[in-house]
C-alpha cells in the first residue's frame, strides 16, 4: 500500500483547504481510512476517519469544519477543511487500516493511531495571518 497526500499549504485564518490521498495497491472499500495530524511539540491526534460502510468520526475540535469523504473507484480519500484556525497548523497524515485483530466488534471508523497499518508521508498545513 502506498499513500500519497496532496493539497497542503498555507492559508489565513478562516480559509479553506482540501487534502487528498491517493491509495495505491489498496481496495478502498475495505476497512477504515482516516487523517491524523501532529503539530510540533504536540501528540499526534486523530482528525477524521471513515469506515467501510461510510460511517464517519471526527475529533471534537474539527466537527462542523472538516468533512472526510472517499471515492472507492479512484481509491482516493479527501479531507475538506473550512474555517481553518491557527491551531489546525500541523502535518497531516493519511492512514489506512487493512486488517484488525482486536476484539469484536471492529470499530467502524476509529481515531486510534495504533489501529492503522499504513501511513502517508504527510502534508503540511499552516494557518497563519
Amino acid at each position: 500500500v502506498q499513500l500519497v497526500e496532496s493539497g497542503g499549504g498555507s492559508v489565513q485564518p478562516g480559509g479553506s483547504l482540501r487534502l487528498s490521498c491517493r491509495a495505491s495497491g489498496y481496495t478502498a472499500s475495505s476497512y477504515s481510512m482516516g487523517w491524523f495530524r501532529q503539530a510540533p511539540g504536540k501528540e499526534r491526534e486523530g482528525v477524521a476517519a471513515i469506515g467501510r460502510d461510510g460511517s464517519t468520526e471526527y475529533a471534537d475540535s474539527v466537527k462542523g469544519r472538516f468533512t472526510i469523504s472517499k471515492d472507492n473507484a479512484k481509491e482516493t480519500l479527501n479531507l475538506q477543511m473550512i474555517n481553518l484556525k491557527p491551531e489546525d497548523t500541523a502535518t497531516y497524515y493519511c492512514v489506512v487500516q487493512t486488517y484488525y485483530s482486536g476484539p469484536a466488534p471492529r470499530p467502524r471508523a476509529p481515531l486510534i493511531d495504533r489501529l492503522y497499518q499504513h501511513w502517508g508521508q504527510g502534508t503540511q498545513v499552516t494557518v497563519s495571518s
